[in-house]
């Protein structure tokens, strides 16, 4: 079995005028499909081409196998990451979503302070997470390709920061591009849906 680039959920320009086609193109047509393919190459003929991305993940992680722990994460975030942007996000989350950010931020604009805060202050390439850990939600962000997955924490939703994610429509104003994000993209009925 081989791993398989997913389709998009919505069309490349379904995201414009805050993440253009052209960056689509890239990101999703360039870097994710790449990581896909280098991995296939990375895992034809072991044991690892029968598992799916988490386990493929996990036993990377265990075996401190960098060339396939990279390209396996990289290509799970970005699937995972185009789900948890949508043309019709970035309004409010509902229900045991909204109760939990209550309680850990104090209402809607404090998560988004403090995910905008952890996303402008990752250094470098990486990703910004809200996750669950235990029974709390957290925000965390991991550098490079790494990932939450595969840990004992549940990811409920990512954003990219790589710059390969914005530069062509943001340049160097990452701060923008993760507003553009939480206002206008963020899925929550995603991230909602992790929870169970």
């Amino acid at each position: 079995m081989s791993i398989s680039l997913p389709a998009l959920p919505y069309e490349p320009n379904a995201l414009e005028p805050h993440i253009s086609a052209r960056t689509m193109q890239y990101h999703y047509g360039k870097h994710h499909k790449g990581y896909v393919a280098k991995l296939n190459k990375l895992i034809e003929g072991t044991k690892l081409e029968k598992l799916d991305l988490p386990d493929i993940i996990r036993s990377a992680r265990d075996s401190a196998n960098t060339a396939v722990l990279n390209n396996a994460a990289q290509a799970w975030n970005h699937e995972f990451l185009w789900n948890s942007m949508s043309p019709d996000g970035g309004k409010q989350p509902e229900g045991k979503l909204m109760d939990l950010i209550a309680t850990e931020f104090g209402d809607i604009g404090g998560f988004k302070d403090e995910f905008k805060k952890a996303a402008l202050g990752q250094f470098g390439s990486g990703w910004t997470w809200l996750v669950m850990d235990g029974k709390k939600l957290r925000i965390t962000s991991t550098s490079n390709a790494d990932s939450p997955v595969a840990t004992d924490m549940q990811p409920l939703l990512t954003l990219d920061v790589w710059e390969h994610a914005y530069y062509l429509d943001y340049q160097n104003e990452r701060p923008g591009y993760v507003t553009a994000f939480l206002e206008n993209l963020v899925n929550w009925k995603f991230a909602a849906a992790n929870l169970d």
